[in-house]
């Protein structure tokens, strides 16, 4: 990938002792955005994907841009409440806490190729609970795309058995 702007450490967000890598000033940045959405969609080209989805509210940011690209559609996975139509959820845990996610009853269909995609891989369960909604609705994820990788926490290992394309790793 071309010269980007460094991302950016916050430190004690959104809780004490966790280091939040911000992912802002890529996006910030037309030709770095530009450029890993590019890469993503070089990923994802062989896979043959029918959808792109992402989780709230990062994977918003990567997805509809790599769908747009792809010419194919984005399914929002969403926090509990915020879809307007019939939902299904599923809750997890990440590395400071539980949360929930949701998706449309509608929003894959059977045997349809899905590539997940968010800002950042930790350990692995925003990840796994989206993979869990695909699932659930007879979708099959082909791929997982990110743009950091934070490798120490390994979440990469939790998704073995699926191909995996981050733009930067950290903390191998």
């Amino acid at each position: 990938m071309q010269d980007r702007p460094p991302l950016r450490t916050v430190a004690d967000f959104p809780r004490a002792g966790i280091n939040f890598i911000d992912i802002t000033p890529w996006v910030q940045d037309g030709q770095a955005f530009r450029a890993a959405i590019e890469e993503l969609a070089e990923f994802a080209r062989p896979l043959g994907v029918d959808l792109v989805a992402g989780p709230e509210a990062r994977g918003f940011l990567v997805g509809a841009p790599l769908a747009v690209q792809l010419g194919v559609g984005f399914v929002p996975v969403r926090k509990p409440g915020h879809l307007p139509y019939d939902t299904i959820r599923k809750d997890y845990k990440l590395e400071y806490g539980e949360a929930s996610l949701e998706i449309h009853v509608d929003a894959v269909q059977p045997g349809q190729r899905v590539l997940v995609v968010d800002d950042l891989l930790a350990t692995g369960g925003t990840v796994a609970a989206t993979i869990g909604l695909i699932e659930h609705q007879g979708g099959r994820v082909v791929g997982l795309g990110f743009l950091v990788e934070l490798g120490f926490l390994g979440g990469r290992a939790r998704m073995a058995e699926l191909p995996i394309h981050s733009i930067v790793q950290l903390g191998e």
